[in-house]
């Protein structure tokens, strides 16, 4: 890897740097410009006694003081402060055991997409114009256009009321695998249109054309030329994707009752707790922001050819 591509890459890690910051710059006062308090909903709490939480919890003083206290205490420790609703926890803990459900969850339907999608991506172009090319199209476009909670609470109503093939929540093994089919969907009908789409570019290239002629055989064709230069569109799509199944698994979590990230985030927002709202869009994000990094490098390791500028 040349000067410029490791420049490009020390670019890219300070923007994704300064990315976060924006991120947990305005969530940190988005979240603290919204009216009414943690303690809101606290049943006779006494003005004394509101006033000894907030000093607790460091409300109390002025907002950029607080500011600068919770981006210290991020970037020095790491350290998201403690959950003020969630008693004696810290919400980086929370937040750990919850990713762990949820990147679990994600990965698994990540892989099933990957290798699913590049799969039927292939074969659709293969067959281009044909029968098994037109139902693979019609499925995917209808998976593209379904939002992910519909399909679960499809899927919900279907195998786990109608026919009780899996449990209605994610508690159990069982319980992961209409969670893992709904987030699943989504992205394998966009990477099967990839590949699709990028494979039939391939095919129809002088170089593909030279190997025929000198009598490479179609298995080597397609595995060896076709299919590995396909997958520079899939991966720069992986990337996000993966964030955005992890991410985008708060609906999908909220549906099936599943253990994970989002069902503390959404709680968290309903409870008004500060630090672990902040905490826990701040890790999304990041994640979201790390993955498009880990996209574009993997650029240059799928293809030498592509400089990074």
């Amino acid at each position: 890897m040349n000067s410029k591509n490791l420049l490009y890459i020390a670019k890219r890690i300070l923007l994704c740097l300064l990315t976060i910051w924006v991120v947990i710059t305005v969530t940190f006062f988005v979240v603290h410009a919204v009216p009414g308090g943690p303690f809101n909903g606290e049943k006779a709490l006494s003005p004394a006694a509101e006033a000894a939480l907030k000093e607790k919890y460091g409300l109390d003083k002025p907002v950029w003081q607080q500011y600068l206290t919770y981006l210290s205490d991020i970037v020095t420790k790491f350290d998201f402060g403690p959950s003020i609703k969630l008693r004696g926890r810290q919400v980086i803990d929370i937040i750990g055991d919850g990713m762990r459900t949820s990147a679990k969850l994600g990965l698994i339907a990540a892989g099933i997409a990957l290798v699913t999608g590049v799969v039927l991506g292939a074969v659709a172009a293969l067959r281009r114009n044909k029968i098994v090319d037109r139902v693979i199209m019609v499925i995917t476009t209808a998976f593209i256009s379904m939002p992910s909670f519909i399909m679960g609470t499809l899927l919900l109503l279907i195998f786990a009321v109608n026919l009780r093939v899996f449990p209605a929540n994610g508690t159990t093994a069982a319980g992961l695998v209409l969670p893992v089919i709904t987030l699943s969907l989504y992205p394998t009908a966009h990477i099967t249109r990839l590949t699709r789409s990028a494979m039939l570019d391939v095919l129809g290239q002088d170089y593909i054309r030279t190997a025929r002629a000198k009598g490479v055989s179609g298995a080597k064709i397609i595995f060896g030329h076709a299919l590995k230069n396909s997958l520079i569109p899939v991966i720069t799509y992986f990337g996000p994707m993966l964030a955005y199944i992890v991410t985008g698994s708060i609906v999908v979590e909220k549906i099936f009752a599943v253990p994970g990230i989002g069902r503390d985030f959404v709680n968290s927002i309903i409870n008004r707790d500060y630090p672990l709202v902040m905490g826990t869009t701040i890790v999304l994000a990041s994640l979201i922001v790390i993955m498009n990094l880990i996209g574009d490098i993997m650029y240059k390791v799928v293809d030498p050819r592509i400089n990074l500028e």
